[in-house]
Order: C-alpha cells, then structure tokens, then sequence
C-alpha cells in the first residue's frame, strides 16, 4: 500500500485546488448579482421589463455556481496525480502507483522512490497549479462600476411611460363652475383596419387620425355627468352617440378624408383631421428583356424575364398574358395563354426570375410573341404593365424580295435557300443519334451540295461564271492570267494608260461597261454591296467545306452568318423614292392683298351679358373687416357671424388638404368666440387668419397699368386701346 504522507500530500493538493475554484466562480457569480441587485434596488417594479431580465440576471448567476461547484468537487486524487505527473517531470510519470496497491517488488521501489521525491519537492507548500484569476478581477470591477452607475441613474430613466390621455379642447366653453359642467373624463379611439390590410386592430394616441381607407374608427368617451354628445363631419348635420351604462360611443367606416369636431351639450370642440391611407394598386418593374426584342438567327430562342412586384398590403394574384402572332398580311393568327409565374419572395415583395421558351410556345421563324404582366392585390387594386415584343428573325424575306436578279434566268426548282440549308442542318444534328453513320454522311454531303449550287447561284452577280476560279480567296477565270498581269492602274485607280485620251468616249464610257472577262467590272454593284456578298460567299465556301467532310455542327455558324449577310444586302439594295404630286403656283400676294369688297359684310350683333361671380366673397369680406380692425380696433358682435362664413370657406379648403389650416380654424374659431363674448381679440389670432385667408386667394390677374415701361410702340398702342 502507498504510504500515508504521500496520500496526505495528494489531499492537500486537492483542497487547494477546490478551494481557489470555487472562490474564482464565486466571484463571478457575486458579479452578476450586483449588477441584478443594482436594477432591482433603483428601479424596484416599476418597469417590468427590467425586473425580468434582473431575475433572469440572479437565476443564471445561481445556477452557474451550482453547476461549477459540481464540476470541481468531481476533481479526484487520480486527477491531482496527473497533473503533477505534467507538472514536475522528476515524479517519471509514476505519481498515480502511489493510488495504487503494489503487485511486484519493482512496483514498491517506485513508489518509494516517488514518495521521497515528493517530499523533496513540497508541491503543497507552493503554487502547484495555475488559475486565469486575471479575467475574473477585471470581470468583477467592471460589475462594480456598472452597478455605481445604475445606482445613479434617474429613477425615470428607462421606466415605461403610462399612455398619456386624449385631451379634447373646446374653445366655446362656458364660464361656469366645474362641479356643474359636465366634462369629458377619458376618450378611447379604436381604429380596426379593414381585412385586406392584414393589421390587427389599435389604439390611437391623438384625436388627429390617419387610418386605412375603409376602417372602422370607434370612439368610446366616458363623462363626468350624463350629457347630449354629437359627432359633426365635414360641417354636416351632427350625429349622436349611443350611450352604453356610463359611456358613449359612435362607431363609423371612413373611405375619404374630412374635418370633425365633437359636440358636448351644444359646446363644438376644436377641428380634427381624419386622414385616409389609400390602398396603392400593386407596382410592376421589368429589368428584363427590353420593350422591343429581336432574336437573331443563330441565337437562343429563349427570353429572359426579369421584374419585381411590391404593393403595399401584399399581392393576391399575377400571371403573364402572352399573345403569339402567326402568319402575315389577312392570313395572320393570334393564340392568347396565361402563363403562371414562379413567384419568390413574401406576400407584400415578389422576385420573378424566369425563362419563356418560344419553341414551346409555338414559335417559328417570323413570329412575333406580345406579353404584359398582371397583378391583383388583396383589395381592388389592379395593375397591368406595358405590352413587351419579342419577335424571332423572319429569313424567309430575304430570298423573297432579294432583287438582283435582273436579266437572270429563274432559279430551277432544285436550288435550295440559304435558309432551307439551315433548317436541314439543325434536323441532321437532332436525328445523329437515330440514324446510321452512313446514313449521316450522305446527308451531310447532300447538303453541302445544295450549299456549293447556291454558291454558284450567287457567284453570278460577281461575275463568277468559272468554278474553278471559286474559292476562299476569290479566283481569276482561266486565261486571263495574263490580261492581269498587263493591266496597271495608275493615280486614284479610275485612269487606265490603255485610252491615250481620257476624254474620249470609249473612256468615259469605260466605268459602266458589263465586262464578262474582268470578275471586278462584270457587275454594276457598288464597292460596298459587292464586298458584302463576297463575304457571304466565303461563308458558304466555309460551310461546304465541313459539310462535305462530314461535320455539320461546325458548319452551321458559317451558314448562318451567311444568311444574315445575304439579308444586310438586301436591305442595301432598297431604294427610297420621294413622293410627287400637284405643286400650285404661288400667290401674287402684294397685288391681291386687301383688295376684295367689303361692303356686304355686317358685324355679327348679338349681345351676350356674362355675369361673373366672385369667387370667396366670405373670405373677401374678412380681409376687409380684418384691415379696418387693424386701423380703428373696434368691432360688432354682428361681425361673429361674417368670421363664422368664412371659417366655413376656410373649412372647405381645408377638406381637400386634411393637416393644412388646421390651426388657422381653430384661431378663427377662437376669434368668434371672443367677439361673441366682447373680449378682446388675440393678435396672434388675427395674424394666423388673415395669413391663411390671403393664401386662400386666387393669385389677381395682371392688366396693364398707366406709367408701366413700353417696350415698343405696338406695346403703346395696345395699352391705349385696352384702357
């Protein structure tokens, strides 16, 4: 058996240990709960939400010193004797024998020996282990400081604010005693939004609203004494309240803006705003593809879509309506099909990223494919966006309308277009895997046949009437090798030294003479349209070459960068005539002018009598009123009732802009109280009104005044005649 000092030295090791553990988790712990003890102690239960999260701040803080205290009293002397296994290599790893019963006579000298090292070494009289206390004292100091610090904080800093009451002002209000008057003790307002909104139902905070179009506004007032309380909109005839035990209440949906005042025993109270927040109809933005597409040849008869939908509320439904035009002239067929969109997003945001095929949809060369976009939100909102085209390259025109063939004989029926060649080399690819290798090369050979007839369709208008002079890189009939090599030009390539004199016939006539032995003067192109069709040419040479040796895929890029050159020469070839017609002579103004007999004609004498109304007359008149008050001070309770018509204009206006010139109606309102009762007025009053009464106003109209500045003598005259 181990001896008993070396288990004792283990022991002590292991106090310690314990010890210096549990005193670093208390210290963390007791941090916490001094911040948590510091929210509680200033703010008591005052705010909720601050006892909560100290509560939680004390629970946690608990629970991680019980959790750590387990963990550490699990630490046992085999523990201890590994580390001090790591600790001190002197022990040679054997630390853990002295926990054991000794099996041999080798076993017990190692321990011995151990014993005696530890011994030597006193690992209990000194630092045996080492513990981040750093971390846990500057935790610790911070805790303090913030727990001083919430200490003296305000009381009222983060305490939740209790919903102020809704005031009614009313500025007609009697002289009377306040045990008498009945007066209006709580106003509670419940706007419920209507159901397309989605929103749950509210309370307002002021008597001012701005709700949902088509919400349902509740007023439930609660007074001192019973009382006749009305609801007055928009200067309308009052509407009474509906008395339930000890309070009041008028329920009411609102689709359009208004004024509104409440009425208590006859007493109006100052003016309201009801706002209304209309509901958007949904709004549709395509970033891709353009209004107008046009598929070339060669490309992808894909389109890609692109747009965003956003509403306010969220969106109900949307689809694409697209529309594929067929045929042409009288002969032209439409089929309409509603196309489900891949919709992402949420309710209120919509990405759409999609992928229209017109092969699918029926499409061909020459067709053309009309789509918009709508979308329905959860109201009545519709919105439909602009009609997009996308139209796929029509090549059947090209070889219809291409005319250089002027003196030609017509092409035999078993040339083929370029167009037709591509059409056969697209199925040829499809059906590679279907057929058999030699099947495959017959018809790509067949094909390059066709392609080589209509090269030479072609070379014909350049003047390339010898094959064998056909090529990549042009050619030179046999021959005329040296009829080349004598010819030399000379200067800017228009005088040639075989005419000794340039002005005679034979060279001016030069220049447009059909030369069938020069492959540069055989036709009467220009240098453009020429250079054009000779490149369309050596895209076919291209083509046949890898038809003819059995590889079509590669082709097909050359074949249709042939077809489009081809149709770029026939748009060269257009020729655009101006219109003519019947141009009249011109009039001899200067004899004819002012020369006719006037004497059969009479004035017209029918009198009309226009009866122009004054617009505002009400608000006219207040000016009026307000700029004699400003000079003699003075007025008449008759006065009341001018103010009263033109707060009434004023109150129209004002209607149509809920918010504006509220706070001029209730000065006015103001004002005619205080005339009524004979105090006197409030000047700032009487500034707010006529403010608002003079912007009420038309801008005046501008006519010609005596002793303006005359630009002209024709300005003179007018202004003479107009006074």
């Amino acid at each position: 058996m181990a001896l008993p000092e070396s288990i004792h030295i283990l022991q002590r090791i292991r106090r310690q240990y314990v010890r210096a553990k549990l005193w670093l988790y208390a210290l963390q712990a007791l941090a916490a709960i001094l911040v948590a003890a510091a929210m509680l102690w200033r703010w008591q239960f005052g705010a909720p939400l601050l006892a909560v999260t100290a509560f939680a701040i004390l629970s946690t803080a608990v629970l991680y010193f019980i959790l750590r205290w387990r963990a550490v009293s699990e630490v046992t002397l085999q523990h201890v004797a590994r580390h001090l296994n790591r600790q001190y290599p002197q022990l040679e790893d054997s630390t853990e024998l002295l926990l054991q019963e000794p099996q041999n006579l080798l076993q017990k000298l190692q321990q011995q020996r151990v014993t005696a090292t530890l011994q030597e070494l006193h690992p209990e009289q000194q630092q045996a282990f080492t513990l981040r206390s750093s971390a846990t004292y500057t935790f610790l100091g911070l805790a303090l400081l913030l727990s001083v610090g919430i200490l003296y904080l305000p009381a009222a800093a983060l305490t939740t604010p209790e919903p102020e009451s809704i005031q009614v002002e009313f500025p007609e209000a009697p002289v009377a005693a306040a045990d008498t008057a009945a007066q209006i003790q709580s106003i509670d307002i419940t706007i419920t939004p209507p159901r397309y909104t989605g929103k749950q139902a509210y309370q307002a905070k002021t008597l001012n609203l701005r709700v949902e179009e088509g919400a349902t506004v509740t007023w439930h007032i609660r007074t001192s004494k019973p009382a006749h309380l009305q609801l007055e909109l928009n200067e309308q005839s009052p509407q009474a309240f509906k008395q339930e035990k000890e309070a009041y209440t008028f329920s009411r949906s609102f689709t359009e803006p208004g004024l509104y005042t409440l009425n208590l025993n006859g007493q109006k109270s100052a003016f309201y705003t009801l706002e209304i927040i209309p509901d958007e109809p949904p709004a549709i933005q395509i970033s891709k593809p353009k209004e107008y597409t046009e598929i070339r040849l060669g490309e992808q008869q894909r389109v890609t879509l692109q747009a965003s939908l956003t509403d306010d509320y969220g969106i109900r439904e949307a689809n694409m309506i697209a529309t594929v035009a067929k045929g042409s002239g009288e002969a032209v067929k439409f089929r309409e099909e509603k196309i489900k969109l891949n919709l992402s997003g949420n309710s209120r945001s919509y990405n759409i990223h999609q992928t229209l095929d017109l092969q699918q949809l029926g499409m061909s060369f020459g067709d053309e494919l009309y789509f918009y976009l709508q979308a329905w939100d959860n109201h009545r909102g519709y919105t439909r966006s602009e009609t997009y085209f996308v139209q796929i390259e029509d090549t059947t025109i090209v070889e219809a309308d291409f005319d250089m063939t002027a003196g030609v004989n017509p092409v035999p029926e078993y040339f083929r277009s370029q167009r037709q060649i591509i059409i056969d080399t697209e199925k040829l690819l499809k059906e590679q895997k279907s057929i058999s290798r030699a099947e495959f090369e017959e018809r790509s050979n067949n094909i390059g046949v066709d392609q080589k007839l209509l090269r030479l369709r072609y070379g014909k208008f350049l003047g390339e009437e010898f094959e064998s002079g056909i090529g990549p890189g042009g050619g030179i009939p046999k021959g005329a090798e040296e009829h080349e090599e004598e010819t030399h030009f000379e200067g800017d390539g228009h005088n040639h030294p075989e005419f000794e004199n340039q002005n005679s016939p034979e060279a001016l006539l030069d220049p447009y003479l059909h030369k069938h032995d020069m492959e540069e003067a055989a036709t009467l192109f220009e240098p453009a349209v020429k250079a054009k069709l000779k490149g369309a040419l050596a895209q076919m040479w291209e083509a046949e070459l890898r038809l003819r040796t059995h590889k079509p895929k590669e082709a097909l890029p050359f074949e249709y960068k042939a077809l489009r050159m081809l149709k770029d020469v026939q748009q060269s070839q257009r020729a655009y005539v101006a219109k003519t017609g019947f141009e009249a002579p011109p009039l001899k103004e200067p004899e004819l002018r002012l020369t006719g007999e006037l004497h059969k004609i009479t004035p017209p004498s029918e009198q009309k009598s226009i009866n122009q109304q004054q617009e505002l007359p009400s608000t006219r008149a207040a000016l009026n009123w307000l700029a004699k008050y400003k000079q003699t001070g003075k007025y008449k309770p008759a006065d009341a009732q001018l103010l009263e018509k033109a707060g009434q204009e004023l109150a129209e206006h004002a209607l149509s802009n809920s918010g504006k010139n509220l706070q001029a109606l209730q000065d006015v309102r103001q004002l005619i109280t205080e005339i009524r009762a004979g105090k006197k007025l409030c000047t700032s009053c009487l500034m707010a009104a006529e403010q608002a009464w003079a912007e009420l106003l038309p801008p005046a109209k501008q006519s010609p005044q005596p002793g303006q500045a005359v630009r002209s003598r024709l300005a003179e005259e007018y202004r003479k005649r107009v006074e």
